[in-house]
């Protein structure tokens, strides 16, 4: 199950509290002659998901329409045949609009539950990437309203996702996400809910799609994971809507590294195929650069050499390729070194710690944003010490701790623990003064 976002939404709107909306939903089952004793407990259960039984439903759509004085369906309390979260074309593109604004608008009120919801698996996960990937098209996104759309308001959402990336990079996806998902609710959804031709549609569902895979890539690094993976989806709808294959073979690829993350390969591998696959001549060196290295990690994890090594191959060859001037703003994370960082993890799965280390310190060597540079530093610190260098190790564990300061990151915390146990384990007298340096990083609370 999925919270609800739908019918929480409509309950804060409505104005009405959990014990409230039980209480009105077991009268107006008194009228139909039903014996409800529903508490707040139940409406909890409906938020995370749950569908209540039998009349409960239109009950529900009663109460809400008469507090909100207008008609509510089952679909506008997300318990309509689709279920509680469809956010793909099911429902069209409007009402993906208006899903996708109702989740905003509750991680804007900080709802627990959304960042404790655990990301899909099996054919859920699956069916947003093949919708992307395969027909129909949306053949005209234009939508009547009396707030015209402007070029302005396009470029301002540009300005946004720049702004946002930027202070990700800088200060960490906890203390960037907050911003940014206030930002959505406030500006971007009156937006998407106004009036615009197709032409001017197609760019403001492209600038909207870049700001909500930040917001993805942001959740993800609070480690709120079912969270990053809606935001993701919702991008990659954004993204067809917009008719951008490129765009959508890039937020394919934060799939690609969230799948990484939760250790679930084959999916990262056959992500990367679909994006490498469908967006075809509109994607970019630096793309399928990232992409080619993410499936050589993933090869690596399945104990595939061949594999691994066909695909460092291929994200070197495609780098040599890259143009910065060519590339759009989202690839912009592609800098000189990422592919080396990459291959020594992928070097590192497929046992091969000499080579790792060389790719990994050429990263270190190489021109990034800090938060890159931190995860360089302790990739190199880790090889340093698997190799038994570990007054090396903690000269370059000092370095990294001393540039996570000001940073607000539930993965580059976990980064720094890691670094930490292996560092106290070497029994250098050096190795020790950089564990107290990490300590001291991770005293203060995120």
């Amino acid at each position: 199950m999925e919270p609800n976002v739908l019918l929480e939404s409509l309950i804060d709107e409505a104005g009405v509290s959990r014990a409230g909306l039980a209480g009105h939903v077991n009268q107006a089952g008194r009228g139909r002659g039903l014996r409800l004793r529903y508490e707040h407990t139940a409406v909890a259960r409906w938020l995370k998901g749950q569908r209540p039984r039998g009349q409960v439903p239109d009950l529900i759509c009663e109460v809400l329409a008469a507090r909100l004085d207008r008609p509510v369906t089952l679909d506008d309390i997300g318990m309509g045949i689709a279920g509680a979260d469809t956010a793909q074309g099911d429902t069209g593109l409007s009402g993906f609009v208006e899903h996708a604004t109702a989740l905003w608008r509750s991680d804007d009120q900080q709802r627990p539950h959304l960042a404790t919801a655990p990301a899909v698996t099996g054919t859920r996960a699956v069916m947003p990437v093949w919708e992307w990937e395969n027909p129909p098209e949306d053949a005209d996104v234009s939508r009547p309203g009396p707030c015209r759309v402007s070029m302005a308001d396009i470029a301002m959402l540009r300005a946004a996702r720049a702004h946002y990336e930027q202070m990700y990079r800088k200060a960490g996806g906890i203390a960037t996400r907050s911003r940014i998902v206030g930002f959505l609710n406030a500006e971007t959804a009156p937006l998407l809910r106004g009036g615009y031709s197709d032409a001017t549609g197609r760019s403001l569902h492209r600038a909207t799609a870049g700001l909500v895979a930040v917001a993805g890539i942001c959740a993800y690094d609070s480690d709120a994971h079912g969270l990053a993976q809606r935001y993701f989806h919702q991008a990659l709808r954004l993204a067809k809507a917009s008719g951008d294959r490129g765009l959508g073979g890039y937020v394919i690829a934060l799939l690609v590294n969230q799948s990484l993350h939760l250790a679930d390969f084959r999916r990262s591998v056959a992500f990367a195929e679909a994006a490498l696959r469908a967006a075809g001549p509109h994607i970019t060196p630096a793309l399928a650069t990232d992409l080619h290295a993410m499936q050589a990690k993933a090869y690596a994890q399945l104990g595939d050499h061949r594999g691994a090594l066909e695909s460092i191959h291929r994200a070197e060859a495609e780098a040599a390729r890259i143009r910065a001037v060519h590339e759009p703003d989202e690839t912009g994370y592609v800098q000189p070194g990422l592919v080396n960082v990459q291959v020594a993890e992928a070097l590192l799965s497929l046992g091969d710690l000499a080579g790792a280390r060389e790719h990994a310190a050429a990263a270190v060597r190489s021109p990034a944003h800090d938060r890159g540079t931190v995860h360089r530093l302790a990739m190199l610190t880790h090889l340093q010490l698997l190799q038994g260098d570990a007054d090396k190790a903690a000269r370059t564990a000092s370095e990294m701790a001393e540039r996570t300061r000001g940073m607000e990151s539930q993965r580059l915390r976990d980064r720094l623990r890691s670094v930490r146990e292996h560092l106290a384990a070497s029994g250098s007298a050096e190795a020790e003064a950089a564990a107290g340096l990490i300590d001291g990083a991770l005293r203060v609370p995120l």
